[in-house]
């Protein structure tokens, strides 16, 4: 009766063996459904964090910032496209801020002439002046970050010379047009004639920002930071001169106020690794230009006190400055023509101009450079840059931008200024010098002899100085003083990233599934896990109905009661209740 009383408890129990075995195999299967649901869901966070990261390298790209900057010199305008990624969030660095390339790889960037300044007359045309500017550098930004893209427009000399009158005529014609026409970040003060020491100031932080100047070293006991070793800049335009280099706290005491800058970039004012302290002056009437007009007019007075004529075809001025034979024809503001004949003499040439440099001004207080200004004694182991005329005028005709050296430059120049002028325009011609157009080839002794004077003689640098670098370029970046200013200018756009990355700090104390709860892909998966545990739940609700309890089986042993060591068995019973179920 007992054999038969089994028989029929195992043909009630369809698929599931009479032997106590048979237990044992289901709990290792409801073990193994168990497992791989714990292994999803420790998985699915992980693919989470793939997807997460992928959508966060989507995001860096998408999230890039651009600016605009117009240069509005004295003889053009030019505009620039910057970009820049998020930033670190790490208030010790700085904006990563690189100039724009197109497809093949050249800057973004493009000038049209005249200068701002010409419109002075005609304000109401400024605007249709820059406009060309800016259809040319929105092809370059996404469409879709235009509303977030900052624009700087900022006049330099040629601006400066103007009445203040007049340069408010024209900022007024531009805050308004611009603003109608284009979707950018444009506020009242993006549009304003920067001064001669701003400029100096601009272009001595971008030379140093594109050198990785303003990175800092740290000190072996991670105790303090160390700045790096600054370099000074020099900036020849058409209208003005500008030097400008770091100065240490004593030297900085005895600078007047007008010749001294203290800023900070850090995006704390409290951030003292990035405030530095720089000795600028800038020369308004001295650019390569203006020394130019003022050298003609110099030589047409000269030639009236001298009892000679204002230059005539039949009389004209002899201009040592000019290449050898060449005949000129000019004429002044007051509409009175004057011919000059090139007499071809780079070292008379040098003699000549020196006194436009107005060294014979008193000096309250020595050292002094251009007219009488004090200047700081430089360091001869500080190396300096020099841009715009500093690099047109080695490298444009002379192909020798780079490394300056007095003697090598001076015999080029010498030659160049001595040969007949017939000659040297037979080889403009066949395009020997194709940097150069015809006002720069034209006016290449006169601006080689005024860069070379103003260095020596105006800055007082030693004829053996050798650390001085002509560049346009530095590491693929146009170090003109546009990207300093957008550097200066956007130095607080940091802070939002700081207080961004504090925030991620504070949520890094939640649990990877609070973080991950967020995702739909997700939420969908964990469902599905939940379900599958619950189904396996409900396969094991319907097994005991079906099966007997254990204690019914008390009283029938079965052979794997005889076969199995009962310790072994519920040893392992409990493993899989410790493990299976504790879901």
């Amino acid at each position: 009766m007992e054999s038969l009383k089994m028989a029929r408890i195992y043909l009630n129990c369809p698929g599931i063996s009479p032997q106590g075995s048979s237990i044992y195999t289901f709990w290792r299967i409801v073990f193994v459904i168990a497992a791989l649901v714990i292994g999803l869901l420790f998985l699915l966070p992980i693919t989470g964090m793939f997807k997460l990261s992928g959508a966060r390298n989507i995001e860096e790209k998408e999230g890039l910032q651009y600016a605009i900057v117009i240069d509005c010199g004295s003889s053009g305008s030019r505009v620039y496209v910057y970009f820049w990624p998020q930033h670190s969030g790490n208030p010790s660095d700085l904006l990563s801020i690189q100039q724009l390339h197109d497809s093949s790889g050249k800057l973004v960037e493009k000038k049209v002439s005249p200068g701002l300044s010409s419109f002075e007359d005609n304000p109401d045309a400024a605007s249709d002046h820059i406009k060309d500017l800016l259809l040319f550098a929105q092809q370059y930004i996404p469409s879709k970050k235009y509303s977030e893209t900052f624009l700087y427009v900022m006049a330099t000399a040629g601006m400066r010379m103007l009445p203040e009158k007049k340069q408010n005529a024209i900022l007024t014609d531009l805050r308004t047009d611009i603003k109608k026409d284009f979707n950018f970040i444009a506020l009242e003060n993006h549009f304003e004639v920067i001064s001669g020491k701003q400029e100096g100031v601009f272009a001595w932080i971008a030379i140093n920002y594109a050198l990785n100047r303003f990175s800092h070293t740290v000190s072996h006991d991670s105790s303090e930071h160390r700045k790096r070793k600054t370099v000074g800049m020099m900036d020849m335009g058409g209208g003005s001169v500008q030097i400008a280099y770091e100065v240490s706290g004593e030297a900085s005491e005895g600078i007047p106020p007008f010749s001294l800058s203290k800023f900070n970039l850090g995006c704390q004012d409290s951030d003292e690794e990035h405030a530095y302290k720089v000795y600028v002056t800038t020369f308004l009437g001295f650019g390569a230009n203006s020394a130019l007009d003022r050298y003609k007019s110099m030589l047409v007075e000269k030639s009236v006190a001298d009892g000679h004529s204002a230059g005539t075809e039949s009389q004209p001025i002899t201009d040592v400055c000019l290449p050898l034979g060449m005949t000129l024809k000019t004429t002044d503001d007051a509409g009175v023509g004057h011919v000059f004949s090139g007499g071809g003499d780079f070292t008379q040439c040098k003699a000549a101009v020196e006194p436009l440099i107005n060294k014979t001004v008193p000096c309250s207080k020595a050292p002094c450079s251009v007219n009488g200004v004090y200047q700081p004694v430089i360091d001869p182991a500080m190396e300096f840059y020099g841009f715009s005329e500093f690099w047109y005028s080695m490298e444009d005709v002379f192909s020798m931008g780079g490394h300056y050296n007095y003697d090598t430059f001076n015999a080029k120049a010498k030659e160049f200024c001595g040969t007949n002028w017939d000659t040297l325009e037979t080889w403009y011609k066949k395009d020997n010098y194709p940097k150069a157009d015809d006002h720069r080839f034209r006016f290449q002794c006169f601006k080689s002899a005024w860069m070379v004077e103003m260095l020596h003689k105006g800055f007082s640098f030693p004829s053996s100085y050798n650390k001085l670098t002509s560049a346009q370029l530095v590491n693929g970046r146009d170090v003109g003083w546009t990207l300093g200013a957008l550097i200066y200018k956007t130095r607080y756009l940091p802070l939002r990233n700081v207080e961004r990355q504090k925030d991620l700090q504070q949520s890094q104390a939640l649990s990877t599934w609070q973080r991950m709860a967020h995702l739909p892909d997700l939420q969908f998966l964990l469902f599905v896990c939940v379900l599958v545990v619950i189904t396996a739940i409900v396969v094991y609700m319907k097994w005991l109905r079906c099966c007997p309890r254990k204690s019914d089986l008390q009283r029938v042993p079965s052979m794997s009661y005889f076969m199995t060591d009962p310790n072994q068995m519920e040893q392992g019973i409990d493993y899989v209740k410790g493990q299976g179920f504790v879901l």
